[in-house]
C-alpha cells in the first residue's frame, strides 16, 4: 500500500498533542493496546509530565481500583504513609503488576515531588478509575457501603438513615461470600441475588439518595474533598451491588452486562474527576475508544459493549480527546513485524522509533485504501482496528517494545 503519510507524524510531546486538538480537552485519554509493558508506561510518564507542567492538568488517573487509588492520592498530596505502602495497597490488578511496576513507582514519586510545597489548590491528584473488580470477580461492597454510612451517620440525624451499621454488617456477612472466584464462571456460586444482597441494594440506593438530599448541609459540614470521597463510596457501593446481581444472572446477556457495567463505573468516575479540574487518564484502548468495544471469549460470538470513552464522550463532546497507542513489534510475546498492508505496517516503515500521528489526516491520506486488520498471534495485544481511525484524535506509535 503506497501511501505517503510522513506529513501526519510528529514528535511524542505535549505541544504536538495539543496541536492536534482545537482546544485543551477537559479529559485527555491515552490508551494502551496491551498491559504490563513499562516501555509504554515510560512514554505515558514523559507525556503526562509535560501536559501537567505545560497545560495545567491536575489529575492523573489510571485503570486501577478507585478505592485503592485513594491510598496513593493520600500519599502524594499529604505524605500519608510511605511510598512502599502506597505501591502495595494503592494499586489493583496484581496479575498485571501495577503495584510492582518501576514506571508506576516512578510516576508516584514524581507526583509526590511535584506536590511538595504546593498549596492544596495547585497540587496534582492521583485517581484509580476502575471499579473494585478483578478478572476473577468483584470485591465485597463492605468498604464502600460502610464508609458511606459512616460519613452520613456522623453528619445527619440518625432518624434519617435507612438502616444501622449493625444491619449492614449482618446483611454483608463474610466477605469471602462476595469474592468467591467460582462465581465468575458459575452464576449459582454468586450471592448477588440473595435476599441479603437484594436488601442491601435497597439500602445503598436510599443512602445515596439521602446523601444527595443532604448535599448543602454536608458541604457546609465538611470539605469538598471529603464530600467527593463519600460520593465515590456511594457510586462504588451501588455499582458493586449491581455487578454482583449480574454475576448471578444465567441469561445469555450475562457477560455483556458485566463488561458494560465495568465501563459504566469507569465512566462515572471519570466524569466525577472532570468536575474537579482537567484530567489525564491512562487505560486500555478498548476502555477509552469512542466506538463500541468487543471481545471474543471462548468459542462464542464476540461480545460488544459501550466503552467508558464512548460514554464519557457522549457527555463531554469536544471536551474529551482520545489518543490510542499502537505497536510495531512485541517480540518477547511473539508479535513480530506487522504486515505492510496494516496501519501498524505503514507506520513501521517510517524512520521514527516513536511518533504521534494525526489520526484524522492519516485517515484522509488513506482515502478508500483502507488497511487490512492486523491479527495478533498473542491474545494480550489488541491491534488497532483501522475502522476506528475516524474516532481517534491522535495515535501514538512505538515501533519496537523491548522486553520489560
Amino acid at each position: 500500500m503506497a501511501t505517503d503519510i510522513k506529513d501526519t507524524t510528529h514528535a511524542v510531546a505535549a505541544a504536538a498533542v495539543m496541536g492536534l486538538l482545537p482546544a485543551r480537552p477537559r479529559l485527555l485519554a491515552l490508551g494502551e493496546p496491551t498491559h504490563g509493558e513499562d516501555t509504554l508506561l515510560d512514554v505515558r510518564n514523559d507525556l503526562f509530565r509535560q501536559l501537567v507542567e505545560q497545560e495545567g492538568y491536575r489529575t492523573i488517573a489510571i485503570e486501577s481500583d478507585c478505592l485503592m487509588g485513594l491510598v496513593v492520592d493520600d500519599y502524594v498530596t499529604s505524605g500519608q504513609g510511605t511510598l512502599d505502602e502506597a505501591m502495595e495497597r494503592g494499586f489493583s490488578h496484581p496479575d498485571l503488576g501495577l503495584g510492582t511496576s518501576a514506571a508506576n513507582r516512578e510516576l508516584v514519586c514524581w507526583i509526590r515531588e511535584y506536590n511538595d510545597g504546593r498549596p492544596a489548590s495547585e497540587q496534582l491528584r492521583f485517581a484509580g478509575v476502575d471499579g473494585p473488580l478483578e478478572i476473577t470477580g468483584a470485591a465485597s461492597p463492605r468498604q464502600a457501603l460502610t464508609a458511606l454510612h459512616g460519613h452520613l451517620s456522623a453528619r445527619v440525624d440518625a432518624d434519617l438513615l435507612p438502616c444501622t451499621a449493625e444491619t449492614l454488617d449482618r446483611l454483608l456477612g463474610a466477605d469471602d461470600r462476595w469474592t468467591n472466584p467460582a462465581a465468575m464462571m458459575d452464576p449459582a456460586q454468586s450471592v448477588g441475588r440473595s435476599a441479603e444482597a437484594t436488601e442491601l441494594r435497597l439500602f445503598a440506593d436510599d443512602l445515596v439518595a439521602l446523601f444527595d438530599e443532604q448535599t448543602p448541609h454536608l458541604l457546609a459540614a465538611t470539605s469538598r474533598d471529603d464530600w467527593d470521597r463519600a460520593r465515590l463510596y456511594g457510586r462504588t457501593a451501588t455499582g458493586l451491588l449491581r455487578y454482583h446481581y449480574w454475576m448471578a444472572d444465567t441469561s445469555p446477556g450475562r457477560m455483556t452486562r458485566l463488561l458494560g457495567l465495568r465501563d459504566s463505573m469507569m465512566a462515572e468516575n471519570l466524569l466525577a474527576l472532570t468536575r474537579r479540574g482537567p484530567v489525564l487518564v491512562f487505560a486500555h484502548n478498548s476502555h477509552l475508544q469512542r466506538d463500541k468495544s468487543s471481545m471474543r471469549m471462548w468459542d462464542q460470538p464476540p461480545l460488544e459493549w459501550w466503552s467508558a470513552g464512548a460514554l464519557v464522550s457522549s457527555h463531554l463532546g469536544d471536551a474529551y480527546a482520545f489518543l490510542a497507542t499502537a505497536l510495531g513489534t512485541l517480540r518477547h510475546q511473539g508479535v513480530d513485524t506487522p504486515p505492510p498492508d496494516t496501519v501498524e505496517g505503514l507506520l513501521y516503515a517510517l524512520p521514527e522509533d516513536r511518533c504521534v500521528i494525526d489520526a484524522p489526516r492519516l485517515a484522509t491520506a488513506l482515502g478508500d485504501a483502507r488497511p487490512a486488520p492486523r491479527v495478533s498471534p498473542w491474545f494480550g495485544y489488541a491491534p488497532l482496528d483501522p475502522a476506528h481511525l475516524a474516532g481517534i484524535d491522535g495515535l501514538v506509535f512505538i515501533k519496537d517494545v523491548p522486553q520489560s
